[in-house]
């Protein structure tokens, strides 16, 4: 028996040399290009914990500043940790002109019990295939998640942070947009004077 098998594979192989086309092969699954700073943020859309669809490109289109953090799972004393203390933030995140959302591969189900038990005012997205996970760079093998937070400043990426601790997270996230902010606002104002300086004919640096 093991000898028939032998020849019949052996004559498939030879039949399909004879078609001219190589043997079948399993096909390799692609993991998606990482997201690296200055890249604008995927056309992809996700379910909140309400199973309402968010788009990222509409969230961007929204706010000048996405405040986006993972979680490995909801409602673990480290992930409770880490959502509490963006729920801290969230006002200060909020009149800085940022829109705050937590992302895991948990269903939008754990993320609604999770919302509720800790009164959190920010969505929890739903990335059960962890996609976006793994074009965030913040997937990890086989099943887990990488502690990690980014921010997008006008749809493009500007600050990542993979594999960090929760208070880490929380603390550097709101620091990061408030230099975001004020470097924005810098940038402007030297803008408007050499604007102004343009317009009387003047050099802005005397």
């Amino acid at each position: 028996m093991p000898e028939l098998r032998r020849s019949a594979r052996a004559s498939t192989v030879e039949a399909t040399k004879r078609l001219g086309q190589p043997p079948s092969k399993k096909a390799k699954t692609e993991n998606p290009k990482e997201l690296e700073v200055g890249d604008e943020i995927p056309n992809l859309t996700l379910l909140n914990e309400n199973e309402d669809e968010i788009s990222l490109k509409e969230v961007a289109e929204k706010s000048k500043y996405v405040v986006i953090f993972a979680y490995p799972k909801a409602s673990t004393p480290g992930c409770t940790k880490q959502v509490t203390g963006f729920q801290r933030n969230y006002s200060d995140l909020q009149a800085l002109g940022a829109a705050v959302y937590g992302l895991s591969a948990d269903l939008p189900k754990s993320q609604l019990n999770f919302v509720t038990k800790q009164g959190l005012k920010y969505p929890l997205l739903s990335d059960p295939s962890r996609k976006f996970i793994s074009i965030l760079g913040a997937k990890k093998s086989p099943s887990g998640i990488k502690r990690s937070h980014w921010i997008f400043v006008d749809g493009k990426l500007s600050i990542k942070k993979i594999q960090i601790s929760p208070d880490v997270s929380v603390i550097s996230a709101l620091e990061d947009v408030r230099k975001l902010k004020k470097d924005s606002e810098s940038g402007d104002a030297k803008s408007e004077v050499a604007d102004e300086a343009k317009a009387e004919n003047v050099d802005p640096r005397d």
